[in-house]
């Protein structure tokens, strides 16, 4: 090891925790955190996705929102769900997808959890300000979709970017 490196690491870890967390907090790269659901129809062998039109209007996206201070990935994925859909699932009820964080190149990471659900017996409530409609589609008969909604169902193998090569391509070898 370098001597140098060396020496800083026994000064590092001589201070107090305190003053060690501010000093990485201030040298390491920040990230936003959101929280993501892939809703799938039940009922129709998970071929229908869950998709919502939401300011501007100018493509649909997923359910998701940024997690609140100290709250579970998990926890944040269950009520942004009921904010913008209005269905109210316990976070036990969420799965982890595979890949379950997905890290985008602007420092922002994505934490991504399945679940199915039967469309016909789930009401869909909107608020018409944050969320102007949600509907379920067809996998494949995609509406528009944001261009990071399309980035990020491309790593699950959905939509019109799933065959086109990205980070998510390295997933499949």
């Amino acid at each position: 090891m370098n001597p140098l490196r060396a020496v800083t690491y026994r000064v590092f870890y001589r201070l107090p925790v305190g003053l060690r967390r501010w000093l990485v907090r201030r040298a390491v790269p920040k990230y936003i955190v959101g929280a993501v659901c892939l809703v799938r129809d039940s009922e129709s062998g998970d071929e229908r996705l869950l998709l919502l039109r939401q300011p501007p209007g100018r493509g649909w996206s997923l359910p998701a929102g940024l997690l609140q201070r100290q709250e579970a990935p998990i926890v944040g994925a269950a009520r942004e769900l009921a904010e913008e859909s209005g269905i109210r699932l316990r976070p036990q009820d969420l799965r982890p997808a595979v890949p379950n964080a997905v890290v985008h190149a602007r420092g922002w990471v994505d934490v991504v959890f399945e679940v199915s659900v039967p469309a016909s017996t789930t009401t869909l409530t909107v608020d018409g300000a944050e969320v102007y409609e949600a509907a379920w589609h067809r996998l494949d008969d995609l509406p528009k979709l944001t261009r990071a909604t399309a980035k990020l169902l491309a790593y699950y193998g959905i939509g019109p970017l799933a065959d086109q090569p990205g980070p998510w391509a390295a997933l499949e070898r």
